[in-house]
């Protein structure tokens, strides 16, 4: 039970308080998240799986305070372009740079359209005085305004109400049993928690669907791979597994397209395994500081132009960019790629597509305003209403960040990314039986 009080020290008499919470053992290498329940009235349960004998520590985490939520979402509703972007235009030895964004405000400037034809996505710029929309040349954040009330700060202070630990009114430690023998495992109690794995000897180990294989040579990695075409679209944290894959196959060459280091495209190719793998970023709202016109793709029209099969993967991973903005324009974009995915999936049923969820991160009063984790979390209840019911695969960076040791980041550390590419792998190449 969990009981959470003001500032004041009186206790809360309604719910909406942001808690999360895990049971961990750092020795064994052992983390399971915690579900938790909102009774509204100031209270709220945790809930875990009991998963590994020995000992075990709770440990709950305030998130964020319900007030400072309410800010947050009046903060979506009346700024959402407080993270703003620029495009440069050019024309000979004329240039003008004009901000961006999904929605302007009205200021007589003329604007130009550059919503995608294909998928709808909407996306305007202010249109240079003297150069044609024709004449853009690229796409940047251009910066962030920081519009709090007086005094609404101080509900965003580290260590006071923003992601810090709450302490156990008594001892915080649990004694996990063995199995007696004769007593029923209670695996229907785990199935209806949710909670989609755990981690033990610090790798992690999937409740229900595949069995997690350890891929810890360059050999396993190489025969799995063998043939397959691996297409990895979205934002950093996805550009993240073609970088770690790329550092542990020192066979696969990685061909230099003269790409920006952080947008991409990336391209590796096992020539004696014969795989492929790619990395593209996802179009607009993107925060890049600098990607070529020519480097804006939309996740939709590049699976419309996947072949498929049996040898293709399909990876995508992208809710990071969106956090500043109503969630209605996530959900559209998930839904052109989810149409997209269905289109994939009639034309190549044997193709094998992979959907990474948000993670947890460090928070600053910046990371906040722009991509607190309630944001994401927000955008995790959507992204698998989306996909729910289509022959897709999740990978839960949510529960793979919450669960382990290691501190929160927008980058998860390697030890979280190999687990991640464990799961990519097992479904790739699931064990017989499994």
């Amino acid at each position: 039970m969990i009981k959470i009080y003001d500032f004041q020290g009186q206790a809360k008499k309604s719910g909406g308080d942001v808690l999360i919470a895990r049971l961990h053992n750092k020795t064994l290498g052992a983390g399971v998240a915690g579900q938790v329940v909102d009774h509204l009235n100031g209270s709220y349960s945790a809930v875990f799986s009991l998963l590994w004998e020995g000992s075990a520590q709770v440990e709950v985490t305030l998130v964020h305070p319900s007030e400072a939520v309410t800010v947050l979402r009046r903060l979506t509703k009346e700024q959402p372009d407080r993270i703003f972007f620029k495009s440069l235009f050019r024309s000979g030895s004329i240039s003008q740079t004009t901000t961006c964004n999904v929605c302007l405000h009205e200021t007589g400037q003329p604007l130009c359209n550059f919503t995608d034809l294909h998928t709808g996505e909407p996306w305007f710029c202010y249109k240079p005085k003297k150069l044609s929309c024709d004449d853009r040349i690229n796409h940047m954040k251009g910066g962030f305004t920081q519009k709090l009330k007086a005094t609404e700060d101080k509900l965003f202070q580290r260590g006071v109400n923003m992601k810090v630990f709450i302490q156990a009114s008594g001892p915080a430690n649990i004694a996990v049993l063995p199995q007696r023998k004769g007593q029923p495992e209670v695996k229907e109690s785990i199935g209806k928690s949710g909670v989609s794995g755990y981690y033990y000897q610090g790798v992690w180990r999937a409740l229900g669907g595949i069995k997690v294989r350890q891929f810890n040579t360059t050999s396993a990695v190489n025969q799995c791979l063998k043939g397959k075409i691996v297409h990895l679209y979205g934002d950093s944290t996805i550009r993240q597994w073609f970088e770690y894959l790329n550092a542990f196959l020192p066979d696969a060459k990685e061909f230099n397209l003269y790409s920006i280091k952080q947008v991409g495209p990336f391209m590796m190719l096992d020539n004696a395994n014969k795989f492929l793998v790619t990395y593209r970023c996802h179009g607009p709202p993107i925060r890049f500081l600098n990607v070529p016109i020519s480097k804006l793709h939309y996740i939709a029209n590049e699976i419309d132009g996947v072949t498929g099969g049996d040898n293709t993967v399909i990876v995508v991973g992208i809710w990071s960019h969106f956090s500043t903005f109503p969630v209605e324009l996530y959900i559209r974009r998930l839904q052109s790629i989810r149409r997209a995915v269905v289109r994939l999936l009639n034309r190549a049923p044997g193709t094998l597509v992979v959907i990474r969820t948000p993670n947890l991160k460090a928070l600053t009063l910046y990371e906040t305003l722009t991509n607190s984790d309630w944001y994401s979390l927000q955008e995790n209840k959507v992204l698998r209403a989306m996909f729910k019911g289509l022959e897709v695969h999740l990978v839960d960076a949510w529960e793979m960040t919450l669960a382990h040791h290691l501190p929160h980041s927008l980058h998860p550390q390697p030890p979280i990314i190999k687990n991640m590419i464990d799961i990519l792998l097992s479904y790739v190449c699931p064990k017989k039986g499994s």
